[in-house]
């Protein structure tokens, strides 16, 4: 008889333990989606991965978030540059965390928020990154060459003299300005040249944008003061540096100048 009450025991333990085991391990729903965390992000280029994406308006609360209406189907857009300027962490219905973009194009024509895995980082390959010379000349000189450049649009791919990217912008002014080649892309414009910290960054000198010294995506000419003349979305403008969206990674000096 004892033998037989802890066999039945053994078995009521065993089967109350089951289901405990069952909800430590299983994805719970959601009723609603809510919104982790959103923020601000260094701008990445990115195009379309899959055509099968769309883009959304995303509405209502951080604890119950909706998904508005469809935007813009990817489709129809296969040789879009998408900016990604914002991030957001959304937890779905069906308890799994998803990341998701807020992306305009070069345009501005068209935005909205985009699950991630639909996106590609763009590519560069249709550039040299390795050809460069030296120039000789001021840092008055390059200052007053980007300012004369003000105004005029983004594009990307853009190497002048009616519109720019990031890096044509800053190869563009060097050469007009001193003579000087650059190399074509934002990452060789960083690695090939003498670095400076902050500290000692001159009006004139490069400063550059990114995650990490070996993933920059952004670059402007230095003008002190926190501030430098940069082509982005709105075209070439005077912006400041120590604002939340641009993570400065450093400075480079491709020529000492007067």
């Amino acid at each position: 008889m004892k033998t037989l009450q802890k066999v039945s025991f053994a078995v009521a333990f065993a089967a109350a333990l089951v289901p405990a085991l069952s909800q430590s391990t299983t994805a719970h729903a959601n009723s609603t989606n809510t919104i982790v965390s959103t923020s601000n992000m260094t701008s990445t280029a990115y195009t379309r991965k899959s055509a099968t994406g769309w883009t959304y308006n995303l509405g209502g609360t951080a604890s119950n978030m909706t998904f508005g209406k469809k935007t813009h189907y990817l489709k129809n857009y296969p040789n879009t540059t998408w900016h990604a300027t914002k991030k957001r962490y959304i937890i779905k219905k069906d308890g799994v965390k998803y990341l998701y973009y807020y992306v305009t194009n070069g345009k501005k024509t068209a935005s909205g928020w985009i699950w991630h895995g639909y996106l590609q980082k763009k590519s560069y390959a249709h550039t040299s990154t390795t050809t460069s010379t030296t120039g000789t000349g001021s840092y008055a000189s390059i200052l007053k060459a980007a300012k004369a450049q003000l105004g005029k649009p983004y594009v990307y791919g853009g190497n002048g003299p009616s519109s720019f990217d990031c890096s044509g912008f800053t190869k563009y002014i060097f050469n007009q300005a001193i003579g000087q080649t650059l190399p074509r892309t934002a990452q060789a414009q960083y690695d090939n040249y003498t670095h400076v910290s902050a500290a000692n960054a001159k009006a004139g000198d490069l400063i550059f944008f990114g995650t990490s010294t070996s993933n920059i995506t952004h670059c402007g000419i230095y003008l002190g003061n926190n501030k430098m003349i940069d082509a982005q979305l709105n075209g070439v403008i005077t912006e400041a540096t120590n604002v939340s969206w641009w993570h400065t990674v450093g400075y480079s000096r491709p020529a000492t100048l007067s």
